[in-house]
């Protein structure tokens, strides 16, 4: 069983209300693990090839050599296979599939950004998003965890497709590789990811700590822990099974409002952990891992974004040395509960803005990235499986 789903095994017993699908999705998954899929090159770890090629005659020697071409942190796609056995290649490409997915769109905005949607082996499809940083050699990229979404978030596209599946660490290391070519192919370094994509990165911690692992190698990725984020909507076990792996990444909450009534009328996750419980759970984090948490805040014009609702956020950060990333709503349509939500206008998000730094609370606007295409969570997804009805 995946380690993220022990995690809601242990407190899925916990009565709290949600919609029934929730739960059942995510209870179906513990037993659904996408393990009838093929093994991939990006499933694999170092240690996995190593044992493979020895099981088949070659040196382990080469495994290092074959996986650090395959992450292409030096923008090459390919190993050298001059260089290679004879016959190693045609036996890697008989055990495994090179890739754990396969394009199936890709739409670059105006901006700059470019948002990769992935068909997996199974048919299902995951988005990744690729956005241009303001130095000209960098890029940050985001990746799914999931494929959809269990958490009801009201306002989110993604939960809208409902949950299917947990990715693999080779279906979460691929959009990774997938990310870092199409930045090299324009001139830029992928520098930064988050794991603010599809799903909820909690509930499938085992597959994300593996591929963080394999990304962060300096044999594989060689991707700095620092440069790694992973988001929760504020599942407490899973932030300290997190703070337990003891991995040194960034850890951002998704709060989106400063009580819980208003946050349990958004994420219905509110209404099994407390704003104060999440914020503990972020307290014990940060002591371990000497990382300051990322407190994320979508304003929704009319529900959570008036001026005390901001002196409210700054009481709950007053001592805690953390920092707000405030964003405006990118419309998605309908929801789940069939409201239609609006982002803040600008001068209320300014207002906001001022409102939380005139108290001492380190914040910042974040700019909307592609909204020409989809850009927001699922939109795309979400978009292509309508097209295809």
């Amino acid at each position: 069983m995946a380690q993220g789903s022990q995690v809601f095994a242990r407190w899925a017993e916990i009565p709290f209300s949600i919609p029934a699908w929730i739960a059942l999705s995510v209870k179906a998954d513990v037993k659904s693990s996408p393990t009838m899929a093929p093994c991939t090159l990006p499933d694999l770890s170092t240690e996995d090839l190593e044992v493979w090629l020895e099981s088949e005659g070659f040196k382990v020697e080469h495994a290092p050599r074959v996986m650090r071409q395959m992450y292409g942190a030096s923008g090459t796609q390919a190993p050298d296979w001059a260089r290679m056995p004879v016959g190693l290649e045609e036996r890697l490409q008989l055990a495994f599939p090179r890739e754990a997915a396969s394009l199936a769109r890709r739409q670059v905005s105006e901006d700059g950004t470019t948002k990769l949607l992935l068909r997996l082996v199974d048919g299902r499809t995951v988005e990744s998003v690729l956005m241009p940083d303001y130095h000209p050699d960098r890029a940050a990229g985001c990746v799914s965890s999931q494929v959809g979404c269990a958490m009801g978030c009201d306002f989110c596209a993604t939960t809208q497709t409902g949950f299917e599946r947990n990715l693999t660490s080779g279906e979460i290391v691929e959009q990774f590789i997938r990310l870092r070519r199409e930045a090299f192919a324009t001139g830029r370094t992928l520098r930064t990811i988050v794991f603010m994509g599809m799903g909820e990165p909690m509930l499938n911690l085992g597959h994300v700590l593996a591929a963080v692992r394999r990304i962060a190698d300096p044999r594989l990725g060689a991707f700095g822990w620092r440069q790694i984020t992973i988001s929760t909507v504020g599942i407490v076990p899973g932030m300290d099974e997190l703070r337990a792996a003891d991995l040194g990444v960034q850890l951002a909450v998704s709060l989106h409002a400063p009580d819980d009534a208003t946050r349990a009328d958004l994420l219905p996750i509110g209404r099994r952990f407390a704003v104060d419980e999440v914020l503990e759970a972020a307290d014990r984090y940060q002591a371990s891992s000497g990382r300051i948490t990322t407190i994320q805040y979508c304003l929704l014009d009319g529900v959570n974004d008036s001026l005390a609702q901001a002196r409210d956020l700054s009481r709950l950060l007053a001592g805690r040395h953390m920092r707000v990333n405030l964003l405006r709503y990118n419309p998605t349509g309908l929801s789940l509960r069939g409201r239609t939500y609006a982002p803040s206008s600008m001068e209320q998000t300014e207002a906001f803005l001022a409102e939380l730094r005139a108290r001492g609370t380190v914040a910042h606007l974040r700019r909307a990235r592609g909204p020409d295409i989809d850009a927001a969570c699922g939109q795309l997804r979400k978009r292509e499986a309508l097209r295809a009805e």
